[in-house]
């Protein structure tokens, strides 16, 4: 009888030095994609460990649909080898579920946990969204999907600062941007629930809502923070993407309930 291989280690960000903090990144995105406008705010107290999803960064893609359990052991397992005992986690948008499920599964090597931008479950509007993007990406019709993602990733207001021309030089640089793993991460969006783990989350809890957000409702953002005891909610009013849109408010939003948890 033999043993299936064991999945190669994903790809490691790490920086900074301090209690630990773990990143979680989003659908499409990866580490230096989410949090690099604000990774190295974080590291001046914090030793930062985050993974890249498979298909992202430097993670080669999946063969097999995207587990969120999986993503947890990687996530946990970057932190063993950095020698982080407890840690802090910080989950953007589809990192939001992976982050809860660790804490779900590792309470007593969690302190505290961030949610931006996130969700529970995808609910009927989201998954439409989630749909269209997924098969987007799949049918090759990436220019198309780059101008989807500005349409449902920014905020009404920063996208109408920009002219025409402007938002498709925007397009014309996301297209080769893309990760390979989009499909798979966009996949996992539509099939994650991990609505029966939040009543049992018992550490304090930031829940970042993104207030002019097209991709993932406020109201959605504000369910996640109802179902969890220990939430407290803090809004940015931004689009989908806080990092791009106003990092440095982002930023002083996690740090500050960090330094206070």
């Amino acid at each position: 009888m033999t043993t299936a291989p064991a999945p190669a280690a994903f790809a490691r960000t790490t920086r900074g030095s301090g209690p630990g903090l773990l990143l979680a990144h989003g659908a499409g995105g990866g580490i230096e994609a989410n949090y690099g406008p604000i990774m190295e705010g974080l590291a001046t107290a914090h030793t930062v460990v985050g993974v890249d999803f498979p298909g992202a960064g430097e993670t080669p893609k999946s063969p097999a649909p995207l587990d969120v359990d999986d993503l947890v052991d990687q996530l946990v397992a970057a932190a063993d080898a950095e020698g982080l005992d407890t840690f802090a986690v910080s989950g953007y948008s589809l990192g939001g579920p992976v982050a809860i499920r660790l804490a779900a599964r590792h309470p007593e090597r969690v302190d505290s946990l961030v949610l931006s931008a996130t969700f529970a479950h995808a609910d009927t509007r989201t998954e439409l969204a989630a749909s269209i993007w997924q098969q987007l990406y799949e049918s090759g019709e990436h220019t198309l999907l780059a101008q989807y993602l500005n349409l449902m990733a920014f905020s009404e207001g920063v996208l109408n600062s920009l002219t025409p021309p402007q938002v498709q030089a925007a397009v014309a640089q996301i297209v080769p941007a893309i990760p390979s793993g989009t499909g798979d991460h966009v996949d996992l969006v539509r099939r994650v629930d991990v609505r029966a783990d939040l009543a049992g989350i018992a550490v304090p809890t930031l829940v970042v809502v993104t207030t002019a957000d097209p991709l993932i409702s406020p109201a959605l953002q504000r369910e996640l923070a109802a179902a969890i005891p220990t939430a407290e909610v803090a809004e940015v009013p931004t689009g989908h993407l806080p990092f791009a849109e106003r990092p440095q408010e982002w930023l002083k939003l996690i740090s500050d309930f960090l330094a206070r948890s």
